[in-house]
């Protein structure tokens, strides 16, 4: 499978040493952007050859345009991104990218800046460049990121077929510089009353008004009528989906209209209006027309033209995680992992069932939670503060399903992810990802989980590029030799007999996948007499549970009974090099016969783990009959190991896709575990069979 690499990361150009005099600029993410990029920010008095970085318009501004002057050396302005952040930049949110410019600020429109002159003069005809353009456009509907990400993708208007009018904060220096004022908001309203008589009029808090940081143009004054105040979350491409019009200012959220397809009616010059997909309207008053005041000579460009300008070429992007320069792609995924957290997790949670050793990494995953013990406490302090209740998946029975369900409160219910860690979760190694299942959970086919719909969904429907994100996430599978684990092994690979070779992998004889999703066959004993019954030519390896070998889980059978069915046991052999080396695999409901999946292996399932049934696998068992969708092996990994886990990296502490924990993984890089799960994990051979003591 040949998958094209990222694109280069950021703008070219000359490296800066840039003198600033504002605190914000020499400390925290901005400082880091600019040196990741290879600038260094230094105070002092610049020199010939060096030069002066300011905050846009700021405040404190003008210390570094009159130091500027004095010194006679060149001025840098920075603003953030145009895909900024999560929460808005007041609420403490650091931007992911900056845009530093060499000639002026976009938004001052009246005058040349470095994006105005490669909006007018830049090559954007290339086809790879507008490829990216529209994948990046169609990425930003389908997990609807825009500039501030905190949004509700479940939330709807309520309305139908209306008329979206957007506002801006008071002040804004974009108003001013796209050459409006506070009247053109006032003639932005009754403009969009005026066009469309019959429709609602929906006017769009800005996301720092709603969070009360800073004011508006309009408020509950202008509401009644037809005119409703949208202060909550939603995101603005479900207000695009619904809206007959758009209205704005100079609001960035204007030109994601354009990208949804519309034409919006425009009171001001923002960078982008005046280039043929917008109506642009520069007046006193409702009755000003389309085209009146747009820039003469502009050139015209299509919205994927500008967006890739604005949002592949301009910005300086910045991967937090990894502290260094990142592709717009790269920004996007990290947007994206942050987003879902806050989408899932800013109202709190209340856990049960979670073991004492797991609580700080759950913290750190789903942010405020509140610990309890028994599900009637849980599930009261939900229902009063308004949260849902996180049990692990072991603590989610039947009971606590129907308590939640009468008393109104969602259950989410909480596993590992499949690729876990460099150790193993017995052995008090804390995980990169976790899974969070609002219906049921993967790995009981008893009941649909959040995992089966995803599958569902993405056969036969995955977008280009969330189809090549999962090409390069396999591809990087595949190089690093990953699996759940990750444990390498300790013994060398040694195979007896010829092809065709079976790896039958033991697991846990206590494990809910086995008690859950297994069939007839539900133990390894069993497992290997099948094998080989069915195979009985054929060369089987035994590879036994990490856990159990570990002596910390249920499931070891003597030497004997291996070899009465099996030719030879991989004793501590690595799982990839054991699966890279046989044919086929064998397995009751053993992740390693996802992974052995990911390296086109050929697979058979007694059970009935949760890629079974999907048509990918010989299944032996019986599985639900509600799983008739027909993925291939892109669709199924992407919603296995993107679309239905959430990850967190705990080199940065921040949440974080997918690619960075296969990165962290795959490196030899020493994750961090604290001094006390470290200590346990001494203990633990020695003390063994009081396992159920620290994994309490």
């Amino acid at each position: 499978m040949s998958v094209p690499p990222l694109p280069e990361c950021g703008p070219a150009g000359q490296n800066l040493r840039l003198h600033a005099y504002a605190g914000g600029l020499m400390r925290g993410r901005v400082r880091r952007i600019l040196e990741a990029a290879g600038h260094e920010l230094r105070v002092g008095l610049p020199k010939p050859g060096e030069g002066v970085a300011v905050w846009g318009r700021s405040r404190n501004a003008w210390r570094g345009e009159a130091v500027a002057r004095w010194r006679g050396v060149p001025l840098f302005r920075l603003e953030d991104g145009f895909l900024r952040s999560v929460l808005p930049g007041r609420a403490g949110a650091p931007p992911i990218g900056l845009i530093l410019d060499r000639t002026g600020l976009y938004f001052e429109t009246e005058r040349p800046s470095d994006l105005s002159l490669l909006l007018d003069h830049g090559d954007l005809d290339a086809p790879t460049l507008l490829s990216r353009a529209r994948d990046g456009i169609a990425r930003m509907q389908w997990a609807h990121l825009s500039k501030y990400s905190a949004t509700d993708p479940a939330l709807h208007p309520g309305d139908e077929d209306y008329v979206l009018v957007i506002d801006q904060t008071r002040g804004d220096a974009s108003i001013a510089g796209g050459g409006a004022g506070p009247e053109a908001f006032a003639a932005m309203l009754a403009a969009a009353l005026a066009d469309h008589p019959d429709a609602p009029v929906l006017i769009k808090t800005h996301p720092e008004t709603a969070r009360g940081l800073r004011p508006g143009h309009f408020g509950p004054s202008d509401a009644g009528g037809r005119v409703r105040l949208i202060t909550g979350p939603l995101s603005p491409w479900r207000l695009f989906a619904g809206a007959r019009a758009v209205y704005c200012v100079t609001s960035l959220m204007g030109f994601e209209a354009a990208l949804a397809g519309h034409a919006p009616v425009v009171f001001g010059r923002p960078f982008w209006a005046g280039r043929g997909f917008s109506q642009d309207r520069i007046g006193a008053g409702a009755g000003a027309v389309a085209g009146a005041g747009v820039v003469a000579g502009a050139r015209p460009l299509s919205p994927e033209q500008v967006f890739a300008a604005g949002y592949l070429l301009a910005p300086l992007w910045h991967d937090p995680c990894r502290d260094r320069p990142a592709s717009f792609e790269e920004a996007l995924d990290q947007i994206e992992a942050e987003a879902r957290s806050w989408r899932e997790d800013h109202r709190g949670a209340v856990a049960l069932g979670m073991r004492a050793w797991k609580r700080p990494g759950l913290v750190r995953f789903f942010g405020r939670l509140r610990f309890r013990d028994r599900p009637a406490a849980a599930v009261a302090l939900a229902r009063r503060r308004g949260q849902p209740v996180l049990a692990w998946a072991g603590a989610a029975d039947a009971a606590l399903a129907s308590r939640a369900a009468k008393a109104g409160v969602p259950l989410r219910r909480v596993e590992d992810g499949l690729i876990r860690s460099r150790g193993l979760g017995a052995a008090l190694v804390p995980p990169l990802s976790l899974v969070s299942d609002d219906l049921g959970i993967y790995y009981d086919p008893a009941t649909e989980s959040r995992l089966e719909r995803l599958i569902a969904e993405a056969s036969g429907h995955l977008p280009d590029h969330a189809r090549t994100r999962a090409e390069r996430l396999l591809a990087s599978i595949r190089a690093g030799r990953l699996s759940k684990y990750n444990l390498g092994g300790k013994a060398p690979l040694e195979l007896p007999g010829a092809t065709p070779r079976i790896l039958v992998p033991g697991q846990v004889a206590d494990d809910a996948s086995i008690r859950l999703g297994a069939a007839d066959v539900a133990d390894n004993l069993a497992l290997l007499r099948a094998a080989r019954q069915a195979r009985p030519g054929a060369t089987i390896l035994y590879k036994p549970h990490p856990d159990v070998e570990a002596g910390l889980r249920p499931g070891a059978l003597s030497r004997a009974e291996v070899l009465s069915h099996a030719d030879a046991i991989l004793e501590q052999v690595d799982a990839i090099a054991a699966l890279e080396a046989v044919d086929e695999i064998w397995t009751m409901t053993s992740s390693l016969g996802f992974e052995a999946l990911l390296r086109g292996r050929r697979v058979v399932c007694l059970g009935a783990p949760f890629y079974a049934g999907w048509g990918l696998t010989e299944d032996l068992g019986p599985t639900p009959a509600r799983r008739q969708a027909r993925p291939d092996l892109v669709s199924l990994l992407h919603a296995v190991l993107i679309a239905y886990p959430r990850y967190h990296d705990p080199v940065a502490d921040l949440p974080c896709p997918p690619e960075v924990a296969v990165e962290r993984l795959a490196s030899d890089h020493v994750l961090p575990r604290s001094p006390a799960n470290r200590a346990l994990a001494r203990l633990q051979g020695r003390f063994a069979t009081l396992a159920w003591i620290w994994r309490r």
